[in-house]
């Protein structure tokens, strides 16, 4: 069974970092292309950051210079390192498949960034 358990959300000040975690049980996560989403109140789930499987990278626009996505193959996990977050950030954090897979969506974790 295919497990995605995001973790490191929080409370935090704009300007302030956190390091999100997602641990992956269950896949090859090697062969996989995964990304980081975002879904703030009241919108629609948006891609943030992917990663493919040969650690091509790319961002959504509003994070480039903000945000670096990463995977360690050994231990099935990917990272999102977010700097110098602003308000807008406000979501709940998943990660995923680049492609999601509906059944793979897991609890994810709380980004709040306020003063």
């Amino acid at each position: 069974q295919v497990r995605l358990v995001e973790s490191g959300g929080g409370l935090v000040q704009p300007g302030g970092s956190l390091r999100l975690s997602c641990a992956v049980s269950g896949m090859l996560f090697r062969l996989y292309a995964m990304g980081w989403y975002r879904q703030a109140p009241g919108k629609q789930r948006e891609l943030v950051a992917k990663i493919t499987q040969v650690a091509i990278i790319d961002y959504e626009d509003s994070v480039k210079g903000r945000f670096t996505i990463s995977r360690d193959n050994a231990k099935n996990v990917v990272y999102l390192q977010m700097n110098s977050l602003k308000p807008e950030d406000t979501a709940v954090y998943y990660c995923n498949t680049y492609r999601p897979t509906e059944s793979y969506w897991g609890q994810g974790t709380q980004v709040t960034v306020s003063s």
